[in-house]
């Protein structure tokens, strides 16, 4: 199961629904993997892992980007490509996307700690190159829609209101969650949309 904890979270890896899950045993557990899992937290039995975190932040001044780009290390941009400069670091290993406006959006991250220590990191980065940045506002992206349209994109995106979770899901199985604020939100989602997806599994043979 492979999961997006911000946009399109933030999307990453893939994972089969209910692939390699065992069964419940009389310890109130089932394995997956070599792992146990507590089923009075994953009814399911399935545990999603995280592999995206996806946080936006507020750096509170407008930024030079060309400057940015010209004395700041791994950074690239090209405005006719793209509004923004890519700054790329490799302790967390993320990428930065940051606009001129003073926002930034951090990529990557394995944990919600690591996205932000990347944020700081390149928050710091800023500052050293003489921008008045502070660090604040950082916040995990989440969707604003739902659609199946095949032609434009090969997933339903279903936006679930409680937890506030957008999920991709592919013919084949495979979904990612997006939009999560904190990690029980993703475990919540999968929970809620689980007994809906092996319905209708069943019946429309995906």
């Amino acid at each position: 199961m492979a999961l997006g904890l911000g946009t399109s979270g933030g999307a990453s890896g893939s994972g089969v629904v209910g692939g390699g899950v065992g069964r419940a045993g009389g310890g109130g557990a089932v394995m997956e993997g070599a792992q146990p899992v507590d089923l009075a937290r994953h009814p399911s039995g399935i545990v999603p892992v995280l592999q995206n975190i996806v946080s936006t932040v507020n750096l509170d001044c407008r930024l030079d980007l060309k400057q940015i780009a010209l004395q700041a290390r791994n950074a690239e941009y090209n405005p006719k490509r793209f509004a923004a400069v890519i700054m790329r670091i490799r302790d967390p290993k993320t990428t930065a996307l940051i606009f001129a406006s003073g926002k930034m959006v951090c990529t990557g991250a394995k944990s919600e700690e690591h996205s932000k220590l990347a944020a700081r990191k390149y928050a710091r980065i800023v500052q050293k190159l003489g921008f008045p940045a502070t660090f604040k506002g950082l916040a995990y992206s989440h969707g604003a829609f739902s659609s199946y349209e095949p032609e434009l994109f090969p997933g339903l995106i279903y936006r679930m209101k409680q937890p506030k979770i957008v999920l991709l899901v592919f013919v084949s199985g495979k979904i990612v969650l997006t939009g999560a604020k904190v990690r029980d939100e993703i475990y919540a989602a999968f929970e809620n949309i689980y007994p809906v997806l092996t319905e209708y599994r069943k019946s429309q043979q995906w």
